[in-house]
């Protein structure tokens, strides 16, 4: 099943014990095509700390009435690794984040969440010890994690191999892998266009200097795509 990421912002997020915020952002991995976290912002809870919730912590997007299901407790959330959502994420940070949680991590293995292609519900019975502090830093090439905001690049321009055909608008993740799917664009004009949807495997690069999503299709193509037209949260599309 499919679903809009538009229409996860701003909704509640539900611990084991309690809420503990609101989806603020998602960060995804733009060579996999896959949300690796949702930033929970966490209003007077946490002194409006933002915190990172991994897919594992819910499997797959599961929903009770207008909340978000985390299988994590308040506790374990409060004590986890604290991000700092204007800087990239590092892959130091990633490496203590997964420890302390107890999960594999996703970057071993061929799968798209390493061994599996799907994130796992399991967790350990106790969270592990945080070390922020590791002996050196990772080799350059292993540096840049791919994650980037999805909000930061909603509204990014369409090239077609013809030239510009319209804006990001939204995207289409399955609720079990959390992979992107589909880019929502917007063609035409930004207010009287009309939406269509693009698989991801037709995109050939994002470039962030040009704010642009370079895709192998021309713009007839992209004018010819399969409408979109966004189900219901919960409902398939």
């Amino acid at each position: 099943m499919l679903r809009c990421v538009k229409q996860l912002y701003g909704h509640k997020l539900g611990a084991s014990d309690g809420e503990i915020g609101h989806v603020k952002d998602l960060y995804f991995d733009d060579h996999n095509w896959v949300v690796r976290y949702l930033i929970a912002e966490t209003g007077s809870w946490l002194s409006g700390r933002k915190v990172l919730i991994s897919p594992h912590a819910f499997g797959s997007l599961r929903q009770a009435g207008q909340l978000l299901v985390v299988n994590l407790t308040k506790k374990q959330i409060e004590d986890s690794p604290p991000i700092e959502t204007h800087k990239p994420v590092s892959r130091k940070y990633e490496e203590a984040y997964y420890r302390y949680y107890g999960w594999p991590y996703y970057w071993q293995g061929d799968g798209l969440w390493g061994m599996s292609g799907t994130p796992l519900l399991e967790l350990p019975p106790e969270p592990l010890p945080v070390e922020l502090d590791g002996p050196s830093d990772p080799p350059p090439e292993t540096r840049d994690l791919h994650l980037r905001s999805a909000l930061a690049v909603n509204g990014y321009h369409i090239q077609a191999s013809d030239g510009e055909m319209g804006h990001i608008c939204d995207f289409m993740i399955d609720d079990q892998s959390w992979a992107i799917a589909q880019l929502v664009v917007k063609t035409g004009h930004r207010f009287s266009g009309k939406e269509v949807e693009i698989p991801t495997s037709l995109v050939d690069r994002i470039n962030y200097e040009e704010s642009a999503v370079y895709v192998n299709l021309t713009s007839k193509a992209v004018q010819e795509s399969r409408a979109h037209g966004p189900a219901p949260m919960g409902a398939a599309h």
